[in-house]
């Protein structure tokens, strides 16, 4: 297995300890909760770990649109990135309920199912009120909406403006999470079909089109991925819009070490997302685990220059099979250290098997000047 360049292990670096944090954060409240009441008082652990994956996302994937130049490579690049492992999860769940090991996950069966495959294929579930099947997969909602205005932005030329549109973001948290403090959406079958299927088109046009129909559609879907956060984020508004915030403030952190704007206004991003994001959620831990996550990104991104262990960067490397295996093994394995025991090489396996065969078939089917 190859391991990521040296300029890009810091970013394993910091995947690995978040997909542990938010594997600890559920293997406590199961196996632990009593010692883990007293934990998650202080630091919400698994809040701390997605921040860092969001935080992570910001600053990568517009670098990674920009280094492809095409969309359509772009959009085939995450399909094949994300897709397969997801597919498998959400195989494994339903096998594994009819056989009796796991009760389907809560609400599946209250919707109709072709609505429910819909929201959870697009990943767009948490946006569009739908039942998960992987419940850790709320996360990749938040991913495919800024993926959604990360195109928009690069195909209208403003991709640039990303301290700018963070500062906005975070500073209109407060008002709109007050106006709308849970979904509008609702339980809409067919508005919730609407919009998925609206977002599918958008993607395929942006991908397959070219010209003005190919910037029309980039710039429908990121109105499209901006109004799902905002009126479709189940934690509430204030929460999704500040998510949004913090991937557009890792944005901005790459812009300002490209010298594309002032570290001023990366900064000010930051401190506007911490400040307005602390009070969006009445929950002890939330707070520190925002600043933190923050602090440990800023810690790793100083550190860019430096060699890390091997191990760190495996662990990052597979850190989406640890973050969407990990739920499942909670309804199988007793115990927390066997919980470990078979999760790491789980992990190490789904990756081997599933990951990064995908991933080459996707850079295969890549233009080859793109490739």
């Amino acid at each position: 297995m190859s391991l990521p360049p040296a300029r890009l292990a810091w970013l394993d670096a910091l995947r690995g300890p978040a997909a542990l944090a938010v594997t600890a954060h559920h293997a406590g409240w199961t196996y632990v909760p009593a010692l883990y009441t007293a934990v998650d008082a202080r630091i919400d652990l698994g809040t701390w770990g997605v921040f860092v994956f969001f935080l992570v996302s910001g600053y990568i994937i517009p670098a990674s649109l920009e280094r492809r130049g095409d969309l359509r490579a772009f959009w085939t690049g995450r399909a094949f990135r994300l897709l397969p492992l997801l597919l498998t999860a959400f195989c494994a769940v339903l096998l594994l309920a009819a056989a009796g090991a796991l009760a389907l996950p809560a609400g599946l069966g209250s919707r109709p199912l072709p609505l429910v495959a819909l929201g959870n294929v697009t990943m767009l579930q948490e946006l569009l009120n739908l039942p998960a099947v992987v419940n850790v997969t709320w996360t990749l909602s938040y991913e495919m909406a800024f993926y959604l205005i990360s195109v928009a932005l690069y195909a209208l030329g403003q991709a640039r403006r990303s301290a700018g549109i963070s500062l906005s973001l975070a500073v209109l948290a407060v008002p709109l999470g007050l106006l709308l403090p849970r979904a509008a959406i609702g339980r809409h079958d067919l508005l919730a079909a609407l919009l998925g299927l609206a977002v599918v088109a958008a993607v395929a046009v942006t991908a397959l089109a070219g010209g003005r129909a190919r910037t029309a559609a980039a710039a429908a879907g990121g109105l499209l991925g901006l109004a799902l956060v905002v009126l479709g984020s189940r934690g509430g508004t204030w929460q999704g819009v500040i998510v949004l915030a913090a991937m557009f403030a890792g944005t901005a952190v790459y812009r300002a070490e490209r010298g594309e704007i002032r570290w001023r206004a990366a900064a000010l991003a930051v401190a506007a997302v911490l400040c307005c994001g602390a009070p969006a959620k009445d929950d002890p831990g939330w707070a520190p685990a925002l600043v933190l996550a923050f602090a440990g990104f800023g810690l790793a991104f100083a550190l860019r220059g430096r060699a890390f262990p091997r191990w760190l960067t495996w662990l990052g490397v597979v850190s989406f099979s640890l973050y969407l295996l990990h739920p499942i093994l909670l309804h199988l394995v007793p115990g927390l250290g066997l919980y470990y025991l078979v999760l790491i090489p789980l992990s190490g396996l789904a990756y081997r098997v599933v990951e990064a065969p995908a991933q080459r078939l996707g850079r295969r089917l890549r233009t080859p000047e793109n490739a």
